[in-house]
């Protein structure tokens, strides 16, 4: 069924993978806390992701924490070949909810196999070292804990590596010392800092990853994105997504929800038709 998903896919290293893909990370509790007010929907929201055709699911550990995790095997175990999990580790959680960081060798090495008894695997697909801070990147070398992720990858625990709210800076550095297959920021038709490393990115086969690609916990608000809504008849997150899916051939959509109709939803959105007059009006708003 990934024929049918807008976007078409993406190879990540070895693994062809949906570029419309999945972010579990509301399926935990208020705060990305705890377990979900109703598991059976969370389930129903993950076996329809499958159901679907996508073959992306964007998880971590630390939603819960715990909780995404163990969906996913739940839901989905044993998982058919063509389905692939992108986790992070690099940051834990604390009592507060707070997101403190863990990039020390022995603290990545106990995350890797967290996640990989929580999803009941024996190798993890794709692993992103998530740096900076709930507040952004921030900048500073990540050679230390990339090189341990590296040697992770040596032994045969981790399959591909990539990078998460990293800088130009700390991406050129990851990639002096394994190769990466993804870097995951922050980007959406608001915020538009990392629009030359796309660029960049997408010449040398590496993919983008946004997340918050409709704004996080601040919803996208544009007179011009309403606009372009109004006139197609659709709603401004439904074509916030498929110009994420125009912008770049390197970009993978994570969407997150805890719904089944809403995931409908964007999976539909991200597949309308944008003229060029819409995304010249669109490509005005984040500059």
């Amino acid at each position: 069924m990934s024929g049918t998903l807008p976007g078409g896919t993406w190879t990540l290293g070895d693994l062809t993978v949906t570029r419309f893909g999945y972010g579990a990370m509301q399926l935990a509790g208020p705060g990305v806390m705890g377990p979900p007010a109703d598991r059976d929907r969370a389930l129903a929201v993950l076996r329809e992701a499958a159901g679907l055709g996508i073959t992306h699911l964007d998880t971590a550990d630390a939603y819960g924490p715990h909780v995404t995790n163990q969906l996913i095997r739940e839901a989905l175990h044993p998982y058919p070949d063509s389905l692939h999990i992108v986790t992070k580790v690099g940051a834990t959680r604390d009592r507060e909810g707070g997101w403190p960081p863990a990039r020390r060798p022995d603290e990545l090495r106990r995350a890797v196999h967290e996640n990989l008894e929580n999803l009941g695997l024996a190798t993890l697909d794709v692993v992103n070292l998530r740096l900076g801070d709930a507040q952004g990147t921030r900048p500073g070398s990540l050679a230390e804990a990339f090189g341990s992720l590296a040697e992770l990858r040596r032994q045969g625990l981790i399959r591909h590596l990539g990078v998460s709210n990293a800088t130009p800076d700390q991406v050129a550095e990851a990639r002096a010392i394994a190769p990466i297959v993804c870097v995951q920021n922050m980007y959406n038709l608001a915020h538009r800092h990392d629009d030359e490393l796309i660029d960049e990115l997408a010449g040398q086969g590496i993919a983008y990853v946004p997340f918050f690609p409709l704004g996080g916990f601040t919803p996208l608000q544009s007179s011009a994105l309403t606009a372009v809504a109004s006139r197609l008849e659709a709603t401004p997150m439904s074509v916030a997504l498929a110009w994420l899916l125009r912008r770049s051939p390197n970009i993978l959509l994570i969407p997150g929800t805890s719904s089944v109709a809403h995931l409908r939803e964007n999976v539909a959105g991200a597949g309308l038709p944008l003229s060029e007059e819409d995304l010249a009006e669109l490509d005005k708003i984040g500059r």
